[in-house]
């Protein structure tokens, strides 16, 4: 299993990973924090976000659980994961959801197999 772990993650970002651990048992997880790159945005100036804070995350989770599901039954399922954490604060997520078939699958596509 490959689960990206910062020592200066904080308490939203810990939640993310231990829930969508918990959740999608996955093979994968990378968890970006991007709220800085948002610190201009009216909604995050209203919050009092000054960038530093965690509103915005880039996620990438690979896991079996996404068999058979659509890209939006996969974002569905990390949503009502991450509920109360969009509750208390978490504005935004961009996912990248796979299956470790999809991804072999663009890997043998990119080398030409």
């Amino acid at each position: 299993m490959s689960i990206t772990t910062h020592a200066s993650a904080g308490p939203i970002e810990t939640a993310i990973r231990e829930k969508l651990t918990a959740a999608l048992n996955p093979t994968v997880l990378k968890i970006s924090n991007d709220s800085w790159q948002h610190r201009h945005h009216a909604a995050m100036r209203a919050i009092g976000s000054d960038g530093s804070g965690e509103t915005h995350f880039s996620v990438q989770i690979v896991a079996s659980a996404f068999q058979s599901k659509t890209t939006i039954q996969r974002h569905r399922m990390i949503h009502n994961a991450l509920r109360d954490e969009f509750d208390g604060g978490l504005h935004s997520l961009s996912l990248q959801t796979k299956t470790a078939e999809e991804i072999e699958q663009t890997e043998q596509s990119r080398d030409g197999v």
